[in-house]
């Protein structure tokens, strides 16, 4: 599964890739397509998730970041 936030408006992208997180089951993961790299969204998973997610750099720019993001 694929979520592309590149045309979400900024302040809908971090709750709408939450809200598909929390929506996974334990083993399963999404690729998470933005236009910058996501390290703030990292820090916020630390945070808000700790321990509880998987973070996997695909593609690293300079237009495109691709991650792969799981539930542990």
């Amino acid at each position: 599964m694929e979520l592309d936030v590149r045309t979400l408006p900024p302040r809908e992208r971090h709750p709408r890739i939450f809200a598909l997180f929390d929506g996974l089951k334990p083993g399963e993961s999404f690729v998470l397509v933005n236009d910058h790299d996501p390290k703030p969204l990292y820090y916020q998973f630390q945070v808000e998730r700790p321990q509880a997610f998987t973070w996997e750099y695909l593609e690293e720019g300079p237009e495109v970041w691709r991650v792969r993001i799981g539930k542990r």
